[in-house]
C-alpha cells in the first residue's frame, strides 16, 4: 500500500469467484455508468477468491481495473486483503454479481463529504430477478442519518435482518482498516462489518436505489450451507457479540477530543 492515501478517490472493492465472474462485465458496465464530482475518480480492485483461470478472461480490459488472485477464504477474507490496494479516501463494496444504478456513488460521497460525523452510508437495494424484473425490501429506514447502535437494534428484533442492506456499504477508508474489514465468518461477515461500524459510528441511509442485488441459483447465500440452523446460530451470535463489545468499550468515530487539562 502506498505512503501518501489520494484525497479525492473512491476504491470499489469486489470479491469474486468462478461462477459469479460472468457478471464482472455488467458490474464494470454499472461503474463506467458513475458520475462523480469534478476532481474525483473511482478504482476497482477485484479479488479472485482463488488462483483459477475461470475468473481472468471477465475482467474487462480497464486501466482503472485491478486484478488480484489468492488462495481461497471466503469473500470477507478477499474484499480484507484487498484492501492492500485500496488507496482511496473511501471504500465502496460492489459484489460481482450485482450492479450499481447511476448516481449511487455520487450520492454516498456527497452524503460523507457534507459531514465529517458520519462514518458509512448505505442505500435501498433491489433484488434483481432472472426475468429482469425487480422486488424491493420492506423496512426501509427514511433518509437521513442512523444513530449509533441503531442498526444492531432493528437486527436483533426483526430475525437478524438490518434494515439497510450490507452490500450497499460505503464506507471511509480509515474506519474500516481500525476494525480490521470484514469478520472472520464463512457468510454474515458483512452484516457483522455493518453492526461493527454502526456500533461506534453515525451512518447514512439514501431512500434512492442504489443498488441491483441479483438473485440467481449460483450466489452463496442461497446454498444450503449459508441457512444450516446451527451454523447461523453461531454467526449471528458471534456478529452480535461484536458489536455489544465495542458498543460497552465506548469507542467513538471520529474519536471525541479529550478535554484540557
Amino acid at each position: 500500500m502506498g505512503a501518501a492515501v489520494p484525497d479525492r478517490r473512491v476504491v470499489v472493492v469486489t470479491a469474486v469467484h468462478a461462477p459469479s465472474a460472468r457478471y464482472l462485465p455488467q458490474a464494470h458496465a454499472s461503474l463506467c455508468e458513475q458520475r462523480l464530482p469534478d476532481g474525483w475518480d473511482w478504482r476497482w480492485v477485484v479479488r479472485e477468491d482463488g488462483t483459477t483461470d475461470a475468473v481472468r478472461p471477465h475482467v474487462p480490459d480497464d486501466e482503472r481495473i485491478v486484478f488480484r488472485q489468492g488462495r481461497p477464504g471466503g469473500p470477507g477474507v478477499a474484499r480484507t486483503i484487498a484492501l492492500s490496494d485500496a488507496d482511496g479516501t473511501y471504500v465502496k463494496i460492489l459484489d460481482a454479481d450485482d450492479r450499481l444504478t447511476p448516481g449511487a456513488l455520487a450520492r454516498d460521497l456527497a452524503a460523507l463529504e457534507a459531514d465529517p460525523g458520519l462514518g458509512w452510508a448505505t442505500s435501498r437495494a433491489l433484488d434483481l430477478l432472472p426475468d429482469g424484473s425487480t422486488a424491493g425490501f420492506p423496512g426501509d429506514p427514511p433518509e437521513g442519518p442512523i444513530e449509533r447502535g441503531a442498526v444492531l437494534d432493528f437486527w436483533a428484533a426483526n430475525d437478524h435482518r438490518a434494515q439497510v442492506h450490507p452490500a450497499t456499504l460505503f464506507v471511509r477508508r480509515d474506519l474500516l482498516l481500525a476494525l480490521g474489514g470484514w469478520m472472520a465468518l464463512p457468510a454474515s461477515e458483512d452484516t457483522g462489518l455493518l453492526l461493527a461500524l454502526n456500533a461506534i459510528s453515525r451512518g447514512w441511509f439514501s431512500a434512492d436505489t442504489g443498488l441491483l442485488y441479483r438473485k440467481w441459483d449460483g450466489q452463496m447465500t442461497g446454498q444450503r450451507a449459508h441457512t444450516d440452523p446451527a451454523e447461523r446460530r453461531a454467526r449471528m451470535a458471534v456478529v452480535a457479540a461484536r458489536a455489544r463489545a465495542l458498543a460497552k468499550l465506548g469507542w467513538n468515530w471520529p474519536a471525541i477530543p479529550a478535554a484540557p487539562a
